[in-house]
């Protein structure tokens, strides 16, 4: 066939079906087991998506649809080979990895959050990333501890 009568990539679709790779942290990649399970799940609906933009006849269409899913699928395949699965904590001691911790702030607000890794947090759904800044300044805490300073300060009212 002549290149005469093939149909030329718009550089707004060539922009589309290039996207940079997702950041991948810096910071150990520890999970808990559902965490794990999670990012394998999320990986089979990449790899599910991508399949389905495979079936799409028009070339530039299918390039389109299946940007997101091979991003994601390469940032997941790493992400699971990096994973660090961390058992629930044996103890309620202190504040673990996989803890579910409540916490008094100096403004009176009283919060519960599961400390767990970066791609299974969710504040929304009540777990924090263990990086984020309230977590790192929980982590070996016991009830009754006050972390932080100032305005900043937390009080460890339970462990679960």
């Amino acid at each position: 066939m002549s290149v005469a009568f093939t149909k030329e990539e718009s550089a707004e679709t060539a922009s589309e079906t290039l996207l940079p790779d997702r950041p991948i942290s810096p910071h150990p990649n520890l999970v808990t087991e559902a965490g794990l399970q999670a990012l394998q799940k999320q990986l089979a609906e990449a790899r599910a998506a991508y399949e389905a933009a495979q079936a799409i006849e028009d070339v530039n269409e299918k390039r389109r649809q299946s940007a997101v899913p091979l991003r994601d699928a390469r940032y997941l395949t790493e992400r699971l080979r990096t994973a660090q699965v961390v058992p629930d904590p044996s103890s309620t001691d202190v504040v673990a990895f996989g803890s579910t911790v409540t916490f008094s702030r100096t403004d009176g607000r009283v919060q519960t959050y599961r400390i767990v890794g970066e791609d299974e947090a969710d504040p929304k759904a009540g777990t924090i990333s263990f990086v984020a800044p309230v977590a790192r300044s929980l982590m070996g805490k016991a009830v009754g501890d006050v972390a932080g300073a100032g305005a900043q300060e937390i009080e460890v009212l339970s462990i679960g």
